[in-house]
């Protein structure tokens, strides 16, 4: 039986990076809470696929709008035109990111900072355009998608590592600028989540026993095991919950 957060019905919900993966997981379990969602992406195709799906199954219809976070001026101006023309924005679900494997030697300045930009800086600037907002309001939760791949050492991918562990750092110097004014800023820690990509990319029978070995439960971590997380932290039954970051990941850790 799914759970029903009453006070997320007609919440005000952004969601960056919402078109497919974890993301499109996050938005489809808003709609079911028939919040008001709007989610920003860069690939079309999976967004309006994920609108039609919501569409079919009665949900609440999210709103897609294209945007590169990439381009912080346009981000700050997608955040504020939701604002000026449907009211603040209650939750904020900073969730984009490319976790692409790379090699020491592979790695360019140009490189470097494409994937802090990715992984990290939009997550600083989704903020800082909604706090206005949500003082006024004096209420706001932000849940950040961080990952537990830092946490265990990961290799093959340092520039990811780094970035998504910065997600820790900011999450808990915002949840100290923001907490005064009733704002809640939490991050979400997920371990291998098994999205699309992943089972494209790099999930083999090699690499799931060995996670078996390693999880406590003995099951792939879906989506949907992150996305009901992000739920209780963006919902007030976790009223007293902030600055923490809250792992997802079968036990792995």
């Amino acid at each position: 039986m799914k759970v029903k957060y009453f006070d997320l019905e007609n919440k005000r919900v952004f969601i960056t990076g919402g078109g497919s993966g974890i993301g499109a997981s996050i938005v489809e379990h808003f709609c079911e809470q028939n919040s008001e969602v709007y989610f920003i992406d860069i690939n079309e195709e999976a967004s309006n696929k994920l609108v039609s799906k919501c569409k079919n199954k009665k949900l609440a219809i999210p709103n897609f709008i294209k945007c590169d976070l990439l381009n912080i001026k346009e981000l700050q101006n997608t955040i504020s035109k939701i604002i000026s023309e449907k009211g603040p924005i209650e939750i904020l679900i900073n969730n984009a990111a490319n976790d692409e494997r790379h090699k020491i030697d592979d790695v360019t300045e140009e490189f470097w900072n494409n994937r802090m930009n990715i992984n990290l800086r939009h997550y600083f600037f989704t903020v800082q355009s909604v706090r206005e907002a949500m003082i006024k309001n004096n209420s706001g939760a932000i849940v950040n998608i961080g990952s537990a791949s830092w946490m265990i050492g990961q290799g093959g991918m340092a520039a990811y590592t780094a970035a998504k562990s910065g997600v820790v750092g900011l999450t808990r110097s915002f949840a100290r600028d923001l907490g005064e004014y009733n704002i809640r800023v939490n991050s979400v820690v997920p371990g291998w989540t098994i999205t699309e990509r992943q089972l494209e990319k790099w999930l083999t029978p090699e690499s799931e026993a060995d996670m078996m070995k390693k999880q406590c439960i003995k099951r792939r971590l879906m989506p949907s095991d992150i996305s009901k997380a992000v739920l209780f932290f963006s919902s007030d039954q976790s009223s007293g919950c902030t600055n923490q970051s809250y792992v997802v990941d079968n036990g792995w850790l």
